[in-house]
């Protein structure tokens, strides 16, 4: 990773406008037929391996079963998801402000609320999920002034948060499967090991992302437990009384394949749920119907970020003067 901003270019993460650095000032960079060429080829192929993977799925499940399931949920369980859902992104949120306070920089909680949003719109708007963390990594270091490698990860270590919580909850639900054959002591020791990994790198070559560490990881364990919650409470809508531990599981395991290049993870999830029917002993229309439902709740979520897309003067709202001009102690 580059030391400096001049060498970081966040136009890599924000395909919005390019953006080349000068001294800390922002100035046009022309497009270019190759990097034009380049944008359009990653939005088709994002398109093709969402397109591909669903028509997959469909052609395994037939779609009329899945829509049967999501119009006849239960309306109370299903806005129970909702709110589930919301609490995740607010605790994710919150999770956030504890990466920046490791380097000082101390937003305002509203507003990085509306940025968070802001980003998840984009995640959905522009294809491949990147753009909202971009967009945070262009308008943080033009606000205030940071360099864009400060930034970047302290977003990379919100995202690593997320991923260790879902290790650590998939670990106690593979213990809760019997149909796992696995002495429980593996995948335990596997998690701590790699926890005690992931903690040693990031104390050892990052320690400045690691001044509220535990408390940002106790935050991820909420969001991803609030994401699950969201799972039962789809799974309820559909007056579902089984073992709800394969579905969770199934779940977390497609969150992690999230990450693949796709539309806002469309397609990616519904593929893994349908690969783990057989070993997970899966209803596979109910599989499908979760996958779906959850994709829905989250695009739905984050649409309202599209008032601070129309109306870019409100998202800094409440500001105060200094605020807007500068980090508390960056360097």
């Amino acid at each position: 990773m580059a030391e400096n901003s001049e060498n970081f270019d966040p136009v890599d993460f924000y395909p919005i406008e390019d953006i080349a650095h000068t001294n800390d000032i922002e100035v046009a960079k022309p497009n270019t037929w190759k990097s034009v060429l380049w944008r359009v080829t990653k939005i088709v192929l994002i398109l093709g391996v969402t397109g591909g993977l669903l028509t997959y799925v469909f052609s395994k499940i037939p779609f009329a079963k899945v829509e049967y399931r999501l119009l006849h949920a239960d309306p109370a369980w299903v806005t129970a998801g909702v709110i589930c859902y919301i609490g995740s992104m607010l605790l994710s949120s919150w999770r956030l402000l504890s990466f920046f306070k490791s380097i000082h920089l101390r937003l305002n909680y509203k507003f990085n609320l509306r940025l968070y949003f802001l980003g998840l719109c984009y995640n959905v708007l522009l294809p491949g999920g990147i753009g909202g963390d971009g967009y945070k990594i262009y308008l943080l270091h033009k606000k205030f002034k940071l360099p864009t490698k400060k930034v970047f990860f302290s977003i990379l270590f919100d995202r690593l948060s997320g991923f260790w919580a879902i290790g650590l909850i998939a670990v106690t639900l593979i213990i809760l499967i019997p149909s796992i054959e696995v002495h429980q002591a593996i995948p335990i020791g596997i998690f701590a090991a790699g926890t005690i990994i992931y903690y040693f790198i990031a104390y050892k070559y990052f320690k400045d992302y690691t001044h509220n560490f535990i408390q940002a990881h106790l935050k991820a364990i909420g969001v991803q437990l609030c994401q699950v919650l969201t799972i039962v409470c789809l799974l309820m809508a559909q007056n579902f009384h089984a073992k709800f531990a394969p579905y969770l599981l199934s779940f977390l395991v497609s969150s992690l394949a999230a990450i693949l290049p796709s539309l806002g993870g469309g397609g990616v999830r519904e593929a893994i749920f349908i690969y783990l029917v057989k070993p997970f002993h899966l209803i596979d229309n109910l599989a499908v119907y979760l996958s779906v439902g959850f994709y829905l709740i989250s695009i739905f979520i984050a649409l309202f970020g599209v008032y601070y897309v129309i109306r870019t003067d409100k998202l800094e709202a409440g500001l105060a003067p200094d605020e807007k001009t500068q980090a508390d102690g960056v360097k």
